[in-house]
């Protein structure tokens, strides 16, 4: 009895959501092109970190081999970039990793997954506008500031911000006001800031490499010890806090290029926003694949020629870490290029802003309408054809953390949200392509036109072969050329068990210090990691066409899963401490509400109900019928307008 008690929970936490993407049906507007897609893709992950990022990463990681740096976090951005772009070409669905999980690994880890991108998407909205509000007072003499600590001192240090920042609310609510009003008028405000930042970059790369001198990729040890001669230039204020390294291109070696790098992977986050348009855009298919792979790539030339202009124009261990650009320009003689950098980088925080708001109120609708969130939050305006409550929701929440919180301690948890979505598209890319067709709909085709012997062997496809038993040569050796029932629990389990061993060797393996054992346990668990990877290599892929597919599966999104986790388990143990607080509330949520009423949940029901009428010869209710007219209540009528 607790046994099926156990079974039937275990389903209900597992079942999937089955999705027709041959239908048309929306509840959107489809109005974005795909050059809206790459605007939408560049501004969001083009942000202020390109004004910022590139000085504090060379001067104290990685010196001039920071465009090393950043071609390697480009390659591991890249790896799930494709992930994503290969589901949006597979489902071109609103809701991004949060319906990708649903439909392949089931509900639970479709809501883990949606309530975390929820809670990566309000920090990031409320820690950009505030960012955006110093970045403004601070062009017009900290004026903001210095009236909010007169009059508006918030004493509770720890918990609260020093004080509230009146102008990131209203920079939010202003954004907010834009999306709800249409995504249209929204995508054409995001192209406009996002070419002039582009513009702007373009101008600092090339007046960096006029200015610059590749000297600066070449410095002695000691011409830095004895750049102390030069008094405007005096280094030895730098000295005590930081290393200077050996000189030359890599003056803190590999090390530094690889650090560096894990820091630099985060200035790329940002393109998954393309994912949650695709009943917004027109041909989805092939405009979300191509939106995020153009976007990684320009995102990666712009981060690459901004870090070698700046390291040309200055020696790393003079830049700033906080405002590295104007200080460069400064030190070449163009102090006038510094209102170009200031408009850029307030361009480029207007559209990381945008980036930030436009994915999460449709991440909370698609949750609110498959019942997992509150229904009131799937209502469509029928007008604009926007989430007008979920958007409005949203906005308020981000505005209200904005006002409140200095979201220091927070940023950190945007890593976790975002790094785990990334994990699990890469690992449901890995489950679908090794799953056999589903035989169920042809089934039923053919059983209506009369064709038993054809239905007959679909029947035969379903039930267990001789040759589906798990041995090890059809383990090495599967005698399908095409997914069977048995190769695809072979992938699903090890899959399974690969997840498991990346956590458990990305947790040994960011220790600082490791003992001998640790280190043959970690060596013992890459051996049998590369085993299972053989295993699921061996067994036979899907044929059905896509707009697009990842290539050299399996170890694609094996890397991208493995580098996903590693960057998880370097975050410190508060981020996990409050990594584990949200998890709380939203399992409170999703057990006392979502998993009775989700969507899934409900039919099944009337499923169940009605085919126990069908057995008793009652007639059958309209409970199916019922929900699906609240649900149509729920998200609109599309037909008012």
């Amino acid at each position: 009895m607790i046994l099926a008690t156990l079974k039937g929970i275990g389903k209900q936490l597992l079942r999937v959501k089955v999705v027709d993407c041959n239908a048309d049906d929306t509840h959107f507007a489809r109005c974005l092109s795909t050059f809206d897609l790459v605007a939408l893709g560049v501004g969001s992950t083009l942000g202020a970190g390109v004004y910022v990022l590139a000085g504090a990463v060379a001067r104290n990681s990685s010196g001039p081999a920071i465009v090393l740096s950043f071609f390697i976090a480009a390659l591991a951005s890249v790896l799930a970039g494709l992930c994503y772009a290969e589901f949006g070409a597979r489902v071109p669905k609103t809701g991004s990793a949060y319906l990708y999980s649903y439909v392949t690994v089931g509900e639970l880890w479709a809501f883990i997954t949606g309530w975390n991108l929820i809670l990566s998407y309000v920090i990031g909205t409320s820690s950009v506008a505030r960012a955006w509000s110093a970045t403004f007072d601070e062009l017009i003499g900290r004026h903001i500031e210095e009236f909010c600590r007169y009059y508006m001192t918030m004493n509770a240090p720890g918990v609260l911000a020093e004080y509230p920042d009146i102008f990131s609310v209203f920079i939010i609510i202003t954004l907010t006001g834009l999306l709800a009003f249409g995504v249209k008028e929204s995508a054409l405000v995001n192209k406009v800031f996002t070419c002039i930042n582009v513009a702007v970059l373009v101008f600092v790369i090339i007046s960096g490499l006029v200015k610059g001198d590749l000297k600066n990729w070449r410095l002695n040890p000691d011409d830095i010890l004895n750049a102390t001669t030069n008094s405007s230039h005096n280094i030895t204020e730098f000295l005590p806090s930081t290393s200077l390294g050996e000189g030359g291109f890599m003056p803190f070696g590999w090390t530094g290029v690889l650090s560096g790098a894990a820091t630099c992977f985060y200035a790329f986050i940002g393109f998954d926003c393309i994912a949650t348009t695709g009943e917004e855009v027109r041909n989805p298919q092939r405009a979300i694949p191509v939106g995020i792979v153009a976007s990684l790539l320009i995102c990666f030339v712009a981060y690459f020629g901004v870090s070698a202009a700046l390291t040309v124009m200055m020696p790393y261990y003079l830049l700033d870490k906080n405002s590295p650009l104007p200080v460069a320009f400064k030190y070449v003689g163009w102090e006038g290029a510094t209102y170009a950098v200031a408009v850029g980088s307030l361009c480029a925080l207007s559209t990381s802003l945008l980036g930030s708001m436009f994915p999460m109120p449709r991440v909370i609708w698609a949750m609110a309408d498959d019942g997992l969130l509150f229904k009131s939050l799937a209502k469509i305006s029928p007008r604009t054809k926007t989430p007008l409550t979920a958007t409005i929701t949203s906005g308020f929440v981000a505005a209200l953390m904005a006002f409140l919180f200095d979201l220091k301690d927070l940023v950190d948890l945007m890593s976790i949200g975002t790094l785990l979505a990334y994990s699990l598209v890469a690992a449901c890319v890995l489950v679908l392509r090794y799953q056999p067709e589903q035989p169920i709909a042809a089934y039923e085709m053919t059983s209506t036109q009369d064709e038993p012997e054809l239905a007959d062997s679909y029947i035969a496809e379903m039930l267990p072969q001789p040759e589906d038993s798990f041995t090890i040569k059809n383990l090495l050796s599967p005698p399908n050329l095409q997914p069977s029932h048995r190769s695809g629990r072979v992938v699903n389990i090890c899959t399974c068990v690969i997840g498991i061993l990346a956590c458990v060797v990305s947790i040994l393996a960011v220790q600082e210090e490791m003992a001998t054992w640790c280190v043959s346990l970690l060596c013992l668990f890459v051996v049998v990691s590369l085993a299972l990877i053989f295993i699921v290599w061996r067994q036979p892929q899907s044929q059905a066409k896509l707009a697009f597919k990842v290539p050299l599966l399996p170890f694609l999104p094996i890397t991208s899963l493995f580098i996903n986790v590693y960057l998880m388990m370097q975050l410190d143990k508060g981020t996990w401490m409050r990594f584990a607080i949200w998890m709380a509330i939203g399992f409170l949520i999703y057990f006392t509400y979502g998993i009775r009423n989700s969507a899934e949940a409900v039919l099944n029901r009337s499923d169940a109900y009605e085919l126990a009428c069908t057995i008793k010869g009652e007639p059958m209710a309209t409970e199916k019928d019922a929900f699906l007219h609240s649900t149509e209540g729920a998200t609109g009528d599309d037909n008012e307008e």
